[in-house]
């Protein structure tokens, strides 16, 4: 793939004008207080045996949007005597949480660490979803990002969101954890990293990879890449709601969400990637800095060769340095 977005002096200052809607921190402290007031963070945390001689894994269901219960794998280090940070991970488009065993690195490098599995998913990408969605959903396009889309009251993306940020709620009640929390994710997992760090702005740390979800207004008329090529579907076809689903979209667009989060934070962006496009994860990331700005831990790392895969396993070396330089 050939550079399609605008050059990269030009990436460095960018920083679109915000299509926030009015009452957003209203909506979100609504939505959160709700699922906050259903139940408890943690349903059920039951240690299984994962094969594994090195590293300890309990099953984990904790309660996300309106109380409904999400999945999760939680691993620690079997040799860990204390508490320890958590990094909560959230997976990309398509995935599910698989087993246990698939993404060792975090317990590997000393840490706890909270996979949440992601509702309705994990039938598509490399590794089976736990988690059903129970909201129905009317007319929607393949996938999973118009289900609900004429309101942000019944959009799919407000659940997922609302998920996220109970997830860190989730991280911090469980045995083992020292309440130090880092959120990270690649794709639609780094896009929900950076939602969650705004909607619960304690956190101690973001490390979001090439991130969907952010700037989508954009991402929409610039890449005819899934899964932004879902909303120009359902939009083909759904003539005159082009409104209220721009509206619905920008209550769960990462890159408001996003800027009002106070941790450190590192971003990773590709730019040849054409399913995250570069201006959009560069938008997220100069109103996130902006915010931000007296952070030098905050930065981006550029992959101007790569296209979604981004950094790959040398971003994850860079990202344990990154970790351990800030806990």
């Amino acid at each position: 793939m050939a550079l399609f977005d605008l050059p990269l002096d030009s990436l460095h200052e960018y920083r679109p004008e915000l299509t926030e809607p009015e009452g957003l921190d209203a909506f979100w402290a609504e939505t959160l207080g709700r699922a906050r007031s259903a139940s408890p963070p943690v349903l059920a945390a039951e240690q299984i045996d994962n094969g594994l001689r090195l590293v300890e894994t309990w099953d984990v269901t904790f309660a996300g949007h309106d109380g409904t219960e999400v999945r999760g794998w939680y691993n620690r280090p079997a040799s860990a005597a204390g508490d320890l940070p958590v990094i909560v991970e959230y997976i990309g488009y398509g995935g599910g949480r698989g087993e246990p065993l698939e993404r060792l690195a975090w317990a590997a490098a000393g840490y706890a660490h909270l996979l949440m599995d992601t509702r309705g998913q994990g039938a598509s990408g490399a590794s089976p979803g736990s988690t059903a969605d129970p909201v129905g959903s009317g007319p929607a396009a393949p996938g999973v990002m118009t289900r609900g889309i004429a309101s942000p009251h019944t959009a799919y993306l407000t659940r997922l969101i609302t998920d996220a940020a109970r997830a860190v709620d989730a991280a911090r009640a469980l045995p083992g954890t020292d309440g130090r929390v880092v959120v990270t994710g690649n794709s639609q997992g780094g896009g929900l990293a950076l939602a969650a760090a705004g909607l619960v702005p304690d956190v101690d740390g973001v490390m979001t990879n090439v991130p969907f979800l952010c700037h989508i207004r954009r991402a929409i008329d610039l890449t005819d890449a899934d899964p932004y090529r879902e909303i120009v579907r359902y939009l083909a076809v759904q003539r005159g709601r082009e409104e209220a689903v721009l509206s619905t979209l920008d209550h769960v667009d990462a890159m408001h969400l996003g800027r009002r989060a106070t941790a450190p934070a590192l971003f990773s962006v590709a730019l040849r990637d054409t399913v995250c496009p570069p201006s959009t994860v560069f938008g997220a990331y100069n109103h996130y800095a902006g915010a931000v700005a007296a952070d030098p831990a905050t930065s981006i790392d550029i992959y101007p060769f790569n296209t979604h895969e981004g950094g790959g396993a040398a971003h994850l070396r860079r990202q344990l340095d990154w970790l351990g330089e800030l806990l």
